[in-house]
């Protein structure tokens, strides 16, 4: 069948192909690759992926270009739902014989519910579904396609049985040839990343058990199935080659750093291959391995702390305390290795005192640039499990994640810590760690150093001021 991979028009700034994790407008406009698009897309010979909040597609344009397709599989999350499932019931207006699938974390973990919202929607595909994708565009009827759960003639719902976790994850194809067929690459842009950069995957899955993480709980699981270094290092040399404007290479792996051995193998390839790189790492990576990292290209690592309170560690079991983070910052920084750090607000045990602390405690460590969420529970997660069954949230409040214009609010309230706290915080966050002056003062070298990072940064101190007056005001 002739097959398109979307993402689907959205509120601006919303990055798609970060939405496992983050489905929500940044402080700073940003797009991740769709890369859980683009690895089907890949295992499709003639398919198309289009990205149309990245190109900055409308409604109206985004139809034109899906309508002359036969297979149409959208990309979709919690919040982004209710307006993918409009786009799909528009698409199906003006060509009712097109099939409309659609894939992500909200339907895997919700195939039934997301089906009977709209008759416009032919199947979900739910656990990992490059293979299941592929099967149905090869024309094989749904109901022999395991991971598929679809409409029967009479409206019942089938759910046919689960499919099983790829496990030699070298059989995948590479994405990057994907994005320089499909993708405009100067679309894609974070404010901590080099531009323009290429994220991929090296593998799939998460060992860690922290209860608010969406993609482990859903799709990848906590088995993490890792390619081959060689692999992985063939891919590289490919987007070096072929994509000769890339200036950073993001490991996006939810824990690229558990197995140590592994990544200082990858790491001395990359050095051979004298590319710069960034990753996900957990705050626990020995000094050992983070030199053979940083000798070897590594320019920074993007590292959840979520807190700086070690009981709301424990809570959320995320497997860390905050003396090991503490010496993991110090580390970095001894060996010059810049640090994007996370921290999330609102999480199970807060308080104001924490809040406070949590604060501190970031300005202590002091990473170069910092991300703060609030929690968020996503229907699937322990944490919205535990949300739910204590009365921090009303199951109907699910849906309502962020508001009208993308941004994230506080869906989780505490009988003595209210959600317009929790979300007020945020601000005051930002403004406690950026306006210090050794933190306005580290910037201001930076930019003297580069008038591209002038640039860059004026660009982004502009969004970020209007985040904050955006995010007061609500």
């Amino acid at each position: 069948m002739k097959t398109l991979f979307l993402q689907a028009p959205s509120f601006d700034g919303f990055d798609g192909g970060a939405g496992s994790r983050y489905q929500a407008k940044r402080e700073i406009k940003s797009f991740w690759y769709p890369t859980w698009l683009a690895q089907p897309a890949a295992l499709v010979p003639d398919s198309r992926l289009l990205d149309a909040p990245a190109d900055g597609l409308s409604v109206d344009e985004t139809l034109k270009i899906a309508g002359q397709y036969e297979l149409v599989i959208i990309h979709t999350s919690t919040p982004s739902f209710p307006t993918d499932a409009k786009f799909a019931e528009l698409l199906k207006g003006g060509n009712p014989d097109i099939m409309i699938g659609m894939v992500g974390a909200k339907v895997a973990i919700e195939p039934e519910e997301s089906l009977r919202a709209s008759t416009a929607i032919d199947f979900v595909a739910r656990e990992e579904f490059d293979y299941t994708c592929k099967e149905i565009a090869d024309g094989h009827p749904l109901k022999n396609i395991d991971g598929v759960s679809f409409r029967l003639p009479d409206g019942q719902v089938q759910h046919n049985p689960p499919r099983a976790k790829i496990v030699n994850m070298d059989d995948l194809p590479f994405v990057a040839p994907i994005y320089k067929r499909d993708l405009n690459i100067d679309n894609y842009f974070i404010g901590y990343l080099l531009h323009p950069y290429v994220s991929f995957y090296t593998g799939r899955g998460c060992r860690s058990k922290c209860t608010f993480c969406l993609w482990p709980q859903t799709v990848g699981g906590h088995q993490y199935r890792v390619r081959s270094p060689q692999n992985v290092l063939d891919e590289v040399k490919w987007i070096k080659e072929n994509m000769p404007e890339v200036k950073e290479i993001m490991f996006d792996d939810d824990t690229f750093t558990d197995f140590k051995p592994r990544v200082e193998e990858i790491a001395r390839g990359l050095g051979k291959l004298g590319v710069t790189w960034s990753c996900n790492a957990k705050a626990n990576v020995p000094y050992e391995t983070l030199k053979v990292m940083k000798e070897n290209g590594l320019r920074l690592l993007l590292v959840g702390y979520e807190s700086g309170d070690d009981q709301i560690l424990h809570n959320i079991k995320k497997g860390l305390r905050t003396d090991i983070a503490h010496q993991f910052s110090k580390d970095c920084r001894k060996l010059g290795i810049l640090v994007h750090g996370t921290f999330i607000l609102g999480l199970p045990g807060e308080t104001r005192e924490t809040i406070e602390k949590t604060i501190r405690y970031a300005q202590e460590i002091n990473p170069h640039t910092i991300q703060i969420s609030l929690a968020t529970p996503y229907p699937g997660t322990a944490l919205y499990k535990q949300a739910i069954e204590n009365g921090w949230l009303q199951p109907n409040e699910a849906s309502h994640l962020v508001d009208t214009k993308g941004l994230q609010l506080a869906a989780i309230s505490y009988p003595e810590l209210s959600s317009d706290y929790i979300y007020h915080s945020v601000e005051r966050f930002y403004r406690s760690f950026y306006f210090r002056p050794s933190k306005i003062w580290e910037i201001v070298k930076e930019m003297a150093a580069s008038w591209d990072m002038t640039k860059r940064r004026l660009r982004e101190g502009v969004e970020f001021y209007h985040f904050l007056h955006a995010h007061k005001a609500t």
